[in-house]
């Protein structure tokens, strides 16, 4: 049996401080492969039902299109730390900023979303760290990591990310 070729690696990130170490190594298959990265952050669903049931506490009561304009602003804000974080991490080798070549937010359960975009976007590996503590919870890779290794069918890097 031959071994698949690496055209387009999948880079999962929660945004934390420790996630541009597994970026690292996203961006150094990609040169060794020759490949694409595509880079994706999940909003993740089960933190959105929390804002909700909080929301109720607080008697908030949102008034029409504000729930899409929040949602809006949330998606260019991620897009913008996102695209901050690849300028910062490739800085120092401009050719392998030319490696990623689109960034995907998806909302959903981080692990079938991971699964689902790597299928969708014909991504031949996928790289992720083992544990965040940006805008998740700590545990959010760990987990995440756990799932998407369950139920896989393509390579997948996982990087034990260094305490801060």
């Amino acid at each position: 049996m031959m071994t698949q070729e690496i055209k387009r690696v999948l880079y999962a990130t929660d945004l934390s401080d420790n996630s541009a170490y597994a970026f690292g190594y996203a961006i150094n298959l990609a040169a060794k492969f020759d490949a694409e990265v595509v880079v994706l952050h999940v909003i993740d669903k089960t933190m959105e039902s929390t804002q909700i049931m909080f929301a109720g506490y607080i008697n908030y009561t949102p008034i029409e299109g504000d729930l899409e304009k929040r949602i809006a602003l949330i998606h260019e804000d991620i897009r913008k730390r996102l695209k901050g974080f690849i300028d910062k991490n490739v800085a120092a080798d401009p050719e392998s900023a030319g490696k990623v070549v689109q960034i995907e937010i998806s909302k959903g359960y981080p692990a079938d979303e991971i699964l689902k975009k790597a299928d969708e976007l014909h991504c031949d590996a996928i790289v992720m760290g083992t544990h965040g503590k940006g805008i998740v919870s700590r545990s959010f890779f760990g987990s995440v990591a756990k799932r998407v290794l369950r139920r896989v069918r393509k390579p997948v890097f996982v990087i034990p990310l260094p305490e801060e």
